[in-house]
């Protein structure tokens, strides 16, 4: 499977921030608690300055979600994102982030989109929303005619089944807010995202 810049991190912060002042803080909170990896989501008008800020720290990988359009791939590129994720599939997004060299992983929730995926040439797809969709035993169905193919959950996932998730040859990463909250984010408490996200990662082995 080509995870691109997503390889070695089992665990994908998704984030919603409301002020980017807080990005440094949150990037290193999530480092301290064993997670080197965040997708900040175009939810609010701070995520791309956020994206730039994290992308300030060393051994970090940052990337920007809730990506619709190509016009949303060229400001991820603009401030320096290694990846884009988007919810669902869509050509156009495929295509501009290819061209700008990114690692894109669009949402599937269908045979025919992970057809569509591969037909595109790509081999690692976002699972959502995981929960909603029958979790777990849908990719294992999924995994039957597609057994080449990497799904990421996101949606649902939680400390009590992402080791569960991880398990599954077919499941390279998993990817979530369980750790950070926006809540946790905008009240400042970042030594409570570090414990959050050590407890993830304690999680994510578990099995």
């Amino acid at each position: 499977m080509n995870l691109g810049v997503l390889e070695n991190h089992p665990i994908v912060a998704v984030v919603v921030i409301d002020d980017a002042d807080w990005a440094m803080a949150l990037a290193e909170a999530l480092c301290a608690g064993g997670i080197r990896c965040a997708e900040v989501t175009l939810r609010t008008s701070a995520a791309l300055d956020a994206v730039a800020s994290m992308r300030q720290i060393a051994d970090f990988s940052v990337g920007v979600g809730t990506v619709l359009t190509a016009n949303d791939v060229d400001r991820a590129a603009d401030v320096g994102a290694e990846f884009v994720v988007s919810p669902g599939w869509d050509d156009r997004v495929v295509d501009r982030a290819r061209e700008k060299g990114l690692t894109v992983l669009p949402g599937v929730a269908t045979a025919s989109e992970v057809m569509c995926a591969m037909r595109a040439g790509l081999d690692v797809v976002k699972f959502f929303p995981a929960d909603a969709l029958g979790g777990l035993p849908t990719i294992h169905s999924l995994a039957g005619p597609f057994p080449g193919v990497g799904f990421v959950p996101s949606g649902g996932v939680s400390n009590e089944n992402c080791a569960e998730y991880l398990a599954h040859p077919n499941v390279p990463a998993v990817s979530g807010s369980w750790m950070a909250p926006r809540g946790l984010i905008a009240s400042g408490d970042f030594p409570e995202i570090q414990r959050l996200s050590a407890r993830a990662v304690t999680a994510a082995g578990a099995l």
